[in-house]
């Protein structure tokens, strides 16, 4: 097994094997001192961390946060980063979803009714309205939920993760996750069941 200290070759250079964690191999050529790994693995990640805390909190500016908190963790264990022990993506999953229940939990001790709706600096067309109300509308009752049930839900439902990779990101079982998601989609639907006509699913 590669240790820490050992010198890594260039990314460009890395034989990809299936199962090859990439990403992970970048960390550590970080961990050693490459600038340049710190640059790829930045790029790579900061849209799916970005996209993910978007998602979960319906406001650009606190997803930028999020996801700048966590990279500054990731370059925090890069030097006790074991390639091989689990992938860079799913640990950062993990690291995301957690940051975002801690600020939904907080916006939950505040009150739902006050919390500011975000700006929206593009034109005022219906859809695109709606398509916002509904993201505030989801995240709002993202707050509502119990945490593990949120996460849950978030990772499935919209970031499209399947169960075992869920199972990864939440250290739990799979009947676990199955669990979760399902108590979770019965909690969303009540607290959401009140407002199908202003989401547009009155026909639903």
């Amino acid at each position: 097994m590669k240790r820490f200290d050992d010198p890594l070759p260039a990314a460009s250079a890395l034989s990809q094997p299936d199962g090859f964690d990439e990403e992970g191999a970048l960390l550590l050529a970080y961990a050693n001192g490459d600038t340049q790994a710190a640059r790829e693995l930045t790029t790579r990640l900061s849209p799916k961390a970005l996209g993910q805390a978007a998602r979960m909190l319906a406001d650009r500016s606190e997803a930028e946060d999020v996801t700048q908190e966590a990279l500054l963790r990731l370059w925090r264990v890069a030097p006790e980063w074991r390639q091989g022990e689990a992938r860079v993506s799913t640990w950062l999953y993990r690291v995301v979803a957690n940051l975002c229940t801690d600020r939904l939990r907080k916006r939950r001790s505040v009150g739902l009714d006050q919390v500011a709706e975000p700006p929206d600096p593009r034109p005022s067309v219906l859809e695109q309205m709606q398509r916002e109300t509904r993201l505030r509308a989801l995240s709002d009752a993202l707050a509502a939920m119990p945490e593990r049930q949120a996460q849950a839900v978030a990772l499935r439902h919209l970031e499209g993760l399947g169960n075992p990779e869920i199972a990864a990101i939440m250290d739990i079982s799979t009947e676990a996750v199955e669990s979760l998601t399902a108590r979770g989609k019965r909690t969303l639907a009540a607290i959401l069941a009140g407002r199908k006509a202003e989401l547009g699913f009155d026909d639903a």
